[in-house]
C-alpha cells in the first residue's frame, strides 16, 4: 500500500472524522470530535497497519487538542489525527492504552501539564509533576499563570 492508498482507505470512513487533509504526498491529516477517539485509533493501527509514535497535546484556546502521531515506515506517511477536545471544565477522552500500551505514559503527561482525563486508563497517577503540586492548575493551559515562583489558576 502506498500514500495514495492510503489516503483513500481513510477516505472510506470519513462519517468518523470532521476533515481530512494532504498538504504534503506523504502527509495525512484527519480530525475528529471527542467520541471518536477510540474508534479511530484503533482503526489506524488495527486496520491499516500503522505505527504509534506519540500523542501531543496542546491549548489553542477555547479547546484542547489531542494529536496522535502515526507512521506507515514502508512509504515513510505521517498520519496525525487531531482530536479536539470542546469541554474545557471537564475534558475526557477515552483511553487508547488499552489498545496501545505504549501510549500509557504520554496520555499521563497531557494528563499531569493539561487536565486532560483518560477515560478507562489502567493507571492515571501523576507522572511528570511534582507530589506537591497543587491539584486542579496545570501548567500547559492557557490560564494557568505563573506568579512569584509559584503557580496560580
Amino acid at each position: 500500500m502506498n500514500c495514495e492508498e492510503l489516503f483513500d482507505k481513510i477516505s472510506g470512513i470519513e462519517d468518523r472524522f470532521t476533515a481530512l487533509e494532504r498538504p504534503l504526498p506523504n502527509r495525512i491529516y484527519m480530525t475528529c470530535e471527542a467520541e471518536n477517539v477510540y474508534e479511530l485509533n484503533r482503526f489506524l493501527f488495527e486496520d491499516l497497519g500503522l505505527r504509534f509514535v506519540i500523542a501531543s497535546g496542546c491549548d489553542p484556546g477555547g479547546y484542547f487538542e489531542v494529536i496522535y502521531h502515526y507512521a506507515y515506515d514502508p512509504e515513510g506517511c505521517l498520519v496525525n489525527l487531531r482530536v479536539l477536545v470542546r469541554n474545557r471544565e471537564n475534558p475526557v477522552l477515552d483511553s487508547i492504552a488499552p489498545l496501545l500500551p505504549a501510549a500509557s505514559w504520554i496520555e499521563r503527561e497531557i494528563n499531569d501539564l493539561l487536565g486532560i482525563d483518560f477515560r478507562n486508563h489502567p493507571d492515571m497517577r501523576r507522572l511528570i509533576l511534582a507530589d506537591d503540586w497543587p491539584e486542579g492548575v496545570y501548567p500547559l493551559r492557557k490560564d494557568t499563570k505563573v506568579a512569584g515562583g509559584g503557580v496560580e489558576k
